[in-house]
């Protein structure tokens, strides 16, 4: 902890324990702003010592003091950060893979869930694909065909062995 800016700017730990909590009961994004502001009054603006001090994010910490400088909130949108999944970029690769998928799906004996149970792997469908045209370059890969299998609630059941069954005469 950096006490030479705390003891400079009389600072006690329990004033730093109070700000924190204070701090940590403001919703987002003016929580930046708070942050940025208890920088700039009690530590110098210094950010590394804000994180060493209150246990704030360097980075949260500049953008707060930036905020607060400029009276400007930043908008984070973070749905749209989000990778498309494969088969969003692409639905005939989705379509395929259910023709392919369903000759060899059946559901649960019980009926308890809705899963397809199947005994096509990953690498069975990608090869189905590749027989059908699809070049292997426009093609996902192996792992992320097996996702997007899971993600359509195929499952890849294993088949039990018979096991034999003993004579009790005895």
């Amino acid at each position: 902890m950096k006490t030479s800016t705390l003891v400079r700017n009389g600072i006690s730990t329990g004033l730093v324990g109070l700000i924190s909590r204070l701090v940590n009961m403001i919703p987002w994004p003016e929580r930046r702003i708070a942050m940025g502001d208890v920088t700039l009054m009690l530590l110098d603006g210094k950010q590394r010592v804000a994180e060493d001090v209150f246990g704030w994010g360097r980075s949260v910490v500049e953008v707060g003091i930036n905020e607060f400088q400029t009276g400007i909130s930043c908008v984070n949108d973070i749905s749209t950060r989000l990778k498309p999944k494969a088969e969003e970029k692409n639905p005939e690769l989705l379509a395929e893979i259910r023709s392919i998928m369903e000759p060899h799906s059946e559901a649960e004996s019980h009926l308890r869930t809705t899963l397809l149970y199947t005994n096509m792997t990953a690498k069975s469908v990608y090869n189905a694909l590749v027989e059908k045209g699809w070049s292997a370059e426009s093609l996902p890969t192996v792992r992320t065909i097996s996702n997007i299998l899971i993600r359509q609630d195929y499952r890849l059941r294993t088949v039990a062995k018979a096991k034999v069954q003993k004579n009790s005469r005895n």
